[in-house]
């Protein structure tokens, strides 16, 4: 009968556990316990990062409106600090910040809704008059013989005025129903930031009472220069913003722009608030209700939105931010790219505080040297000298 190849030679050692219950490997040498625990280590965290890399995906929401609360908190913290200086509790304080922002949100929403619906039912009654002035000078200056009528007649009479108002009406429709998801969102990021702030003392003395003395302290100062960078950028964009809208309200009512107000408003504190392309995305709203009024006024706006914004840059912006949140252009900008490709736009909002945290806190920790003053007049010297 043949030999089964499944058995080995008589003799040879084959692997598995010696007396001592060590394992074993072919030729009897022993596998060290290292290596055990090395294979059994990688695949628990292998376990572990999978289900980790899971878990903050399904709760990758929830970790926004985290983050977004932490950020409010140490916004409105210093506001509140002070309300309690007065005599103010915590939680009254917390609730007299919130009154103040609604009453600030409603007004900008009141304003800027009614500037958008006047020009929109403006557009509708004008159109015709567009479409006659557009033929008119396509006929000068293209061809003479185009002929817009039959466009004027079924904007007006095919139906395009009644079609244009029901899909505005059904925008107008999901946009409530996105309102009412914002209004939920918005109600649990206030619950955060209430007792955030509210309780701020309290949770410090929390998390704290985990950690040794050294350790205290250290997380103390990250938690304060949080709050200070935090506060110093939106007391530095309240500045900005405040500039902003005053320029474009004198250039607006100069240029006989239609609602200067609501729409210099909307300029300076959507230009202050949206990071990198703000101003852009919110010059687009006037120049658009100017370019509807009468083109010349559209390009008057277009002029005065890229010549202030070269103004803020050199002028306002480094005097303010010096004097609040010192941050290099750069950091900044690459930080706000780093955010907007993490979180989006929550992160591209939130980069900036947080690099400016970041830079403070690597800034107060780190051991500064004497910069020679000879050195570097020799390496620009060599850097301008003809090749």
């Amino acid at each position: 009968m043949a030999d089964d190849d499944s058995n080995p030679p008589a003799g040879e050692p084959t692997a598995g556990a010696d007396d001592s219950g060590q394992m074993t490997i072919p030729g009897g040498t022993r596998v060290p316990p290292w290596v055990i625990k090395s294979i059994v280590l990688f695949w628990v965290g292998w376990v572990v990062v999978y289900l980790g890399t899971g878990a903050v995906r399904e709760l990758r929401s929830l970790l926004i409106v985290v983050l977004i609360s932490l950020f409010l908190s140490f916004a409105i913290e210093p506001a509140v600090n002070r309300l309690e200086g007065w005599g103010v509790r915590r939680g009254v304080g917390v609730w007299l910040v919130y009154l103040g922002i609604l009453i600030g949100l409603v007004a900008f929403s009141a304003a800027i809704g009614t500037a958008l619906a006047t020009q929109l039912d403006s557009f509708i009654d004008e159109a015709p008059e567009y479409v006659e002035d557009m033929e008119g000078w396509l006929q000068d200056n293209v061809d003479e013989d185009i002929d817009l009528q039959r466009l004027s007649d079924e904007f007006v009479d095919g139906g395009g005025v009644s079609d244009l108002a029901s899909r505005f009406a059904d925008d107008v429709v999901n946009l409530g129903t996105t309102i009412v998801n914002v209004v939920f969102q918005a109600f649990t990021v206030l619950l955060f930031v209430f007792y955030l702030v509210a309780e701020g003392p309290k949770l410090r003395r929390t998390v704290c009472s985990f950690l040794e003395p050294e350790r205290q302290r250290v997380v103390l100062s990250v938690w304060d220069l949080a709050i200070e960078k935090t506060g110093s950028y939106i007391y530095s964009r309240g500045i900005l913003a405040v500039f902003s809208a005053i320029a474009h309200w004198v250039a607006f009512a100069i240029i006989d722009v239609p609602f200067p107000v609501p729409l210099a408003i909307w300029l300076g504190v959507m230009s202050q608030f949206i990071p990198v392309v703000g101003t852009y995305l919110a010059g687009a709203l006037p120049l658009l209700v100017a370019l509807l009024d009468e083109p010349k006024k559209g390009l008057a706006v277009l002029v005065m939105v890229f010549v202030y914004q070269q103004v803020e840059n050199y002028v306002f912006a480094p005097r303010v931010t010096a004097q609040t949140m010192e941050i290099h252009v750069a950091v900044a900008f690459g930080s706000v790219l780093a955010g907007a490709a993490l979180l989006g736009v929550v992160g591209a909002l939130l980069a900036l505080p947080f690099a400016a945290t970041a830079q403070a806190f690597i800034s107060g920790f780190r051991q500064h040297h004497e910069v020679e003053e000879d050195t570097l007049t020799e390496s620009a010297e060599r850097r301008h000298r003809p090749i």
